[in-house]
């Protein structure tokens, strides 16, 4: 068995506490199921807005900065995330593309060490 990231990217605009997309909202706790009964599903978060999130840095004498707002300055940020435990790739991308129906958002598949 593998692990993989399943990330779910949005606008910078789109803040999903004030989604009121109750459709969408189901379809994703159904997913959730289906990945629980499956036995895929190591851990599942969904994230803060990015304009609440701190970067640092590691600056050329050694110290570190803390800054507001996300580190990349980008249209899209990771508004949540899965951590699945399957068997191959071609199973992470099935999940995958269930996420993207259900989250109706791009979705990012990549493989851990």
């Amino acid at each position: 068995m593998a692990r993989f990231l399943v990330a779910i990217y949005r606008s910078a605009e789109f803040d999903a506490f004030a989604n009121s997309d109750i459709e969408m909202k189901n379809d994703i706790d159904v997913l959730n199921d289906e990945m629980v009964s499956a036995g895929v599903r190591v851990f599942v978060g969904g994230l803060h807005h990015a304009r609440n999130a701190k970067s640092i840095r590691l600056l050329s004498d050694g110290e570190v900065m803390v800054s507001p707002g996300p580190s990349l300055q980008t249209t899209e940020h990771v508004d949540g995330f899965w951590v699945l435990e399957v068997a191959d790739l071609d199973e992470a991308l099935e999940w995958g593309r269930k996420a993207a129906l259900s989250c109706r958002a791009a979705v990012e598949v990549r493989a851990f060490h």
